[in-house]
């Protein structure tokens, strides 16, 4: 059970939320559109930015995920969901496990949050734990990337995901009762999944809401052979029969089938001054994680610098992860129409994580839990002659243990408080923001007679702030500069893993001693729209002293707080040194012609960032180049679209990787929307990697071992009545 000064804090707020006056009664919010989606009218408007605020007005790069795209998009897992989102990769740990990269972050770095608070999963620990957010129940995602995220916390340096749903409502029906519903099939991996909700209002203030999904797919078929060239070679030039064969592997993936299910409910109460709602849900998630197959008969840690090779009786086929979570929110709001204060806001969560390593016997080989609590209280300002802002505070706390044979971390907690404030003057063709976050973080863990023979607390105060200014040059078009100061706490993983770490094949090893992390930020735009177009650039530069980062190093670092004892696996450590990133991240649509009720337009994406760490060289698993571009055809009931996507090589790399090739994607869909009037409800046809490529992404840890989906036909229905 969770003790700490931060529980009970974060309880004394859900409390105060709880307590809320019932009296208390708002309106529906601006953002929210009577078919019940979560957006203004105006569809860019941006709610995870604070103050909710047109996209082009926010000073760093942002994209938002709604309506027919995310239909298109949709995948099983958050990270592939938002893969072609312009500056966003995936880590891409097999069909079932893949987190969000943003700008070459990724882990600590990446925030993901539902409706505004953390997913509270181990997803951040490593790459073969799935995020608990199901993206089958999403109305809309929103990436925040760049300085504007760190209002979310110190480890968003790289950016905030937020996938927004409506398990708390925020409106009452109109309808006596309101269904969505969406059902795909996917052929790739036989996927078969399905998710429905339920709105009822039962007064005229009074909304309760019933969702549930499921989710099945059978090993993931792939475009080519399943070892990289590279393991190929190495492969090929074995005296073992059976390592040979594992050379010629093409197609199916194995161990890669998962089966998902989650039920929630929720009910609000909305009224004239104020809301208030709350939601439970329960979820459960079985998936295997992609074999490492063998490349030659024995482990050979001096070449694992150049392969990530496997040792032979260490790999990790048939494991299976059966994961579960329940879950608790609370959010709401009260209008106070003030002078000063405009309104106040409350979000809370708690949750109760766990998943079981399964090894191929069917004995659990590691048990992961987690029990976690974040609470959020903003207070928004009233606008007053172009002067806006919002203040608040937020405490979050998280009780880690792990136990088994992959217990490379004692158990620990982390509590932290932040308060932070956004304000910003819009003087008509110049607008002025500012931002700053304080935080106090204390991590402390258990003694452990595996890993550490005494307990160990570390306390750290970090702050963070943000300067920004965006100029009008002319009608439709601005340009904006953002500098940043950003300080992170270390994370519970980089101080005190110990370990063999079955999941990144790696025996890990953190360093209690280390000190904040610190940078210094710039990022420039330049958006523009008018008739018939849009174009969106920026382009950032991020300077990290004390950065934290993994490599390898000689074995005997590691034994010798291993007792002397060989390594199973090689040894990654955690460092700090200085460190630089910078790239861009670019994006446009031209309306090129009307033809008769159909408007013809193309649009593109371009992203790349460059990754540099003092003394170490390139960093390791950042995504390359990246050129993405579609022609549409977009009709009140039809639309098509075809795009191409080139990913290109990524030969940077650091002494223990090997480079990654390129590859180009084909892509077309159809979609048909059958009730006029009713643009939510669509019928949808997509075919993807249409001509079988074998693909793999630099950022992950299995691009070697696991390519991604070959060609994969989608047939999707979404209806909403």
């Amino acid at each position: 059970m969770l003790r700490s000064p931060s529980l009970r804090a974060g309880c004394a707020l859900t409390a105060l939320c709880l307590a809320w006056p019932a009296a208390a009664q708002t309106a529906a919010p601006a953002d929210t559109q009577a078919d019940g989606s979560y957006h203004d009218p105006r569809s860019d408007i941006v709610v995870t930015a604070l103050i909710p605020r047109s996209q082009g007005d926010i000073l760093s790069g942002t994209s938002i995920v709604t309506g027919e795209e995310l239909t298109r998009s949709l995948r099983p897992t958050i990270g592939e969901t938002l893969a072609r989102q312009p500056g966003v990769s995936a880590t891409s740990f097999g069909p079932n496990a893949s987190r969000p990269i943003l700008r070459g972050f990724q882990g600590e770095r990446v925030r993901i949050l539902t409706d505004g608070i953390g997913s509270f999963d181990v997803s951040n620990t490593s790459v073969d734990h799935a995020v608990a957010i199901n993206p089958l129940t999403a109305d809309r995602i929103e990436v925040l990337r760049g300085p504007s995220a760190l209002l979310y916390g110190s480890s968003a340096i790289g950016g905030v995901v937020n996938v927004i749903d409506s398990r708390i409502p925020r409106r009452v029906p109109d309808e006596a009762i309101h269904i969505d519903a969406i059902g795909t099939y996917g052929s790739a991996a036989n996927e078969r999944s399905g998710s429905g909700e339920i709105e009822v209002p039962l007064t005229e203030n009074f909304v309760v809401h019933v969702d549930g999904s499921y989710s099945k797919t059978d090993n993931l078929r792939t475009g080519g052979y399943i070892l990289s060239k590279a393991m190929r070679e190495i492969a090929a030039a074995s005296d073992e029969e059976e390592i040979q064969e594992n050379a010629r592997l093409k197609g199916k993936l194995a161990n890669t089938a998962a089966e998902v299910w989650e039920v929630a409910g929720g009910f609000a109460y909305i009224g004239d001054g104020g809301n208030l709602g709350m939601s439970i849900s329960h979820s459960e998630n079985t998936y295997g994680v992609p074999s490492r197959l063998e490349v030659e008969e024995e482990h050979d840690h001096d070449h694992e610098h150049d392969h990530d090779h496997e040792e032979e009786g260490h790999s990790h086929e048939n494991v299976t992860l059966a994961m579960k979570q329940t879950r608790a929110d609370l959010r709401g709001e009260v209008a106070v129409n003030g002078g000063f204060l405009d309104s106040i806001r409350l979000r809370a969560g708690w949750a109760d994580y766990q998943h079981q390593e399964i090894e191929p016997s069917g004995e659990v080989g590691t048990t992961f839990k987690n029990q976690s609590m974040e609470s959020r209280l903003e207070f928004v300002q009233a606008d007053r002659n172009g002067w806006q802002g919002a203040s608040g505070a937020q405490f979050f706390t998280r009780r880690f243990q792990a136990d088994g044979e992959e217990k490379f971390l004692p158990k620990n907690q982390t509590d932290q408080f932040g308060l932070f404030t956004l304000q910003s003057l819009d003087l008509g063709d110049t607008r002025l923001e500012a931002g700053a976050r304080y935080e106090h973080t204390k991590l402390q863990s258990d003694p452990d007679a595996d890993l550490f023979a005494e307990a160990s607390q570390r306390s750290f105060n970090a702050l963070s702030g943000s300067l920004g200014i965006s100029q009008a040059i002319m009608p439709g078009w601005r340009v904006g500069l953002n500098l940043s100061r950003s300080e992170r706490a270390p994370s519970a993983e980089e101080l005190f893993a110990r370990g063999n770490h079955a999941g990144t094949q790696a025996f890990e090893l953190g360093n209690p001693d280390f000190g904040k992390e610190k940078s210094w930020g710039v990022e420039g735009t330049l958006r523009g729209s008018g008739n018939g177009y849009s174009f969106s650039l920026a382009a950032y530069h991020n300077w990290f002293s004390g950065f934290i980062y993994e490599s390898v190093v000689d074995d005997s670092v590691c034994e010798a707080v291993n007792g002397g004892a060989e390594l199973e696996f090689p040894c990654y450590a955690y460092a700090q040194a200085d460190a630089r990133y910078y790239g861009f991240e670019a994006e446009a649509s031209v309306k090129l012609a009307q033809v008769g009720s159909y408007a013809i337009n193309i649009d593109g994406v371009a992203d790349y960032v460059r990754a540099t760490i003092k003394g170490n060289g390139p960093a390791p698993r950042i995504p390359p180049l990246r050129l993405l571009g579609g022609i549409e055809a977009q009709g009140a009931r039809l639309s098509a679209r075809a795009e191409l996507e080139h990913v290109f090589e990524q030969d940077r790399v650091t002494d223990f990787e090997t480079p990654t090739d390129g590859f180009t994607m084909a892509n077309a869909s159809i979609s048909f929307k059958p009730l006029a009037g009713n643009d939510r409800t669509t019928l949808m046809l997509s075919a993807n990697n249409i001509f079988d490529v074998e693909a793999r992404r630099h950022a992950s840890f299995l691009k070697d071992f696991a390519p991604l989906a070959g060609r994969d036909i989608r047939l999707t229905a979404r209806i909403s009545i």
